[in-house]
């Protein structure tokens, strides 16, 4: 109990165990929120992790395409005759 003052010494009682209180929880808040924050930044690693997968993919796609694409393009005669003329 704090010492005799002109406020009712309940009234102090009250706010001291109110403090109190309130530094008792402080250990369990930090480490709620401690808690929290890790597994938020879990959470964004494995969503980097899926989009760069997904962006992974796409531009493995599209060098596939680009590889068949220039595989299309290739005049086949003329390579043909090209090769002929080598050989012969």
């Amino acid at each position: 109990m704090a010492f005799p003052t002109a406020v009712n010494s309940q009234i102090t009682d009250s706010v001291s165990q109110a403090n109190t209180e309130v530094l008792g929880n402080a250990p369990a808040v930090a480490t709620g929120n401690f808690m929290i924050a890790t597994s938020q930044a879990l959470s964004n690693a494995a969503h980097n992790a899926t989009t760069g997968q997904l962006n992974s993919g796409v531009t493995a796609q599209a060098a596939l395409t680009q590889g068949i694409s220039t595989l299309y393009c290739i005049d086949t005669a003329a390579t043909a005759k090209g090769t002929a003329a080598i050989y012969a």
